[in-house]
Formats: C-alpha cells, sequence, structure tokens
C-alpha cells in the first residue's frame, strides 16, 4: 500500500461526463474512469469517484486530498479542495508536455486558447465574443439528428468529400441546420464533415495560436477529425495530449496533491 500522503485524486464533473482519476506522488496514474452524465450530477460523482478507486486499488483511507473542477465542481462532496477548470486543463498539459504552449481545451462547453508558462500556469485566456456555447453537446446531438454514434460520425466524416457549411456559432440554431440540410438532400457524411468543420471554425475564431499547441477536453478524445481540420485552418501543427478527456481531472489531481504538500510545509513551519 503507497502512503497515504502520496495519493491524490482529481475529478471534473463536465456537462457531459464525470472524469476522475488517480495519481501517485510523481503523477502516475493508478486508475482513471469517465462516466457518462444521466441524472442527477452528485450520483454520477459517487459512481465515477467509487469506479477510480476499484480501478486504482486503493480505499478513501489511502487519499491524501480530492480535488474537484468543472462546470458541476459544486457536486462533489467528497472534494477536500476546488480549482478552476482552465488551470486544471493547462496543469494537466504541462503534465504530458513541461514547457511553454497554448492549450486548447475543447469540452462541452465553451472552447478556450489557454496561454501556459513554463510552470504550467495560464498566462492568458481567450473566448469567443460570439455564442460557441455547447460545443461537445452540439456535437453529441449531431450525432443523434444522424442516427449514429459520436464515434461512428467521425468515421462517418472521414467518407464525404466536401462538407456543408454548418452554422458555425449558436450550437442550438446548428442543430436546426442539420436538418435543414438533411431536408435539402445533403448526405450524412458530408452534414457530419460539416459539424467537424463547424467546430474547427468555432476554435479558429478565437486566434490567439502560438509555439506548440496541443489539446485538451472530451471533443479531441472522440472527434479527432477537429483537430486536424484545425490545423489545416491555421496552418500549424495541432496536437492532443495524451487522453485528452482526462487532462482536467489529471490537473485537478496534481493540484490538489500541491495543495496538500504546501500544507504540510506551513504546519511544519509553525
Amino acid at each position: 500500500m503507497k502512503d497515504r500522503k502520496t495519493i491524490g485524486v482529481g475529478i471534473d464533473v463536465g456537462t457531459e461526463c464525470v472524469k476522475a482519476v488517480v495519481i501517485d506522488a510523481e503523477g502516475n496514474l493508478l486508475g482513471s474512469t469517465v462516466v457518462a452524465r444521466r441524472g442527477y450530477f452528485q450520483d454520477r460523482v459517487t459512481e465515477a469517484f467509487n469506479t477510480v478507486l476499484d480501478d486504482a486499488h486503493v480505499g478513501a483511507d489511502d487519499l491524501s486530498g480530492i480535488c474537484a473542477t468543472g462546470f458541476a465542481e459544486n457536486c462533489v462532496p467528497m472534494a477536500t479542495t476546488f480549482r478552476g477548470e482552465t488551470a486544471c486543463h493547462a496543469l494537466g498539459a504541462f503534465h504530458h508536455h513541461p514547457h511553454e504552449m497554448t492549450v486548447v481545451n475543447i469540452g462541452g462547453r465553451d472552447p478556450k486558447v489557454v496561454h501556459v508558462n513554463d510552470r504550467g500556469h495560464p498566462t492568458a485566456i481567450h473566448t469567443l465574443r460570439r455564442c460557441a456555447a455547447g460545443i461537445g453537446t452540439f456535437l453529441i446531438f449531431a450525432a443523434r439528428h444522424l442516427d449514429v454514434s459520436p464515434t461512428r460520425m467521425q468515421e462517418m466524416a472521414a467518407m464525404a468529400e466536401s462538407p456543408v457549411d454548418v452554422g458555425s456559432y449558436c450550437s442550438m440554431f446548428s442543430g436546426q441546420d442539420i436538418l435543414e440540410k438533411l431536408r435539402d438532400g445533403a448526405t450524412r457524411e458530408e452534414v457530419a464533415l460539416g459539424c467537424i468543420h463547424s467546430i474547427a471554425d468555432r476554435v479558429v475564431e478565437i486566434g490567439h495560436f502560438r509555439g506548440t499547441i496541443r489539446v485538451t477536453g472530451g471533443v479531441a478524445e472522440y472527434f479527432p477529425g477537429v483537430l486536424q481540420a484545425l490545423s489545416n485552418k491555421i496552418g500549424m501543427p495541432v496536437e492532443a495530449v495524451p487522453e485528452p478527456i482526462l487532462a482536467g481531472a489529471l490537473g485537478a489531481a496534481l493540484w490538489g496533491l500541491r495543495s496538500r504538500q504546501m500544507d504540510h510545509c506551513k504546519q511544519g513551519e509553525a
């Protein structure tokens, strides 16, 4: 059994999924899980927490701390600390690539372009001025309109010769746009590719891309075509971090361990 002072948990409660990880003091992943959100947030948080502890073969008494982040971080009753999701995604990406970079977070809600310094801290955060909320949610709804699973939608898009134009700024109206395109004779493949390009267009409008670009979030996990489209549109290499959907939870776990270490140092000085 590992020293309980060296084991941390991060829980990222998003609009579509609850992500949880367990790490040791060196940031090694001991366990992870992704639970689709349905019903009450707190029920899914409890499910994710129990599942990730089982996956890591640790018990709640073995933990040094639990850090929560994300849209519904307030629904994590077992949390010992909280951290903003931008800081968590920045540190999660930095753990894999420890240098200055631009982190593009594309999750269930609005996309962000974040400049990260050589300590893993965000120094600038850029978002769209126009409405682009619900990006990941939009892709999931789009898949339903196309009568495919989200992963199948990515495969379907790859079979299209060219995309149809899908509204790029409001996710709610984009759903209506998809139905109109299908009504007017567009193929499902063309619409799927149009959705992929629509997301990339939203991110391109944010701008502020520089240096190394790494992408976090569920869209990078399930819709890698968005990254290729983004790279083509900005003329720069774009890569996802390993297991991008877990980046926020990983960053939360790392912040949680840092917080506990600082507390121990303060207690030692007292």
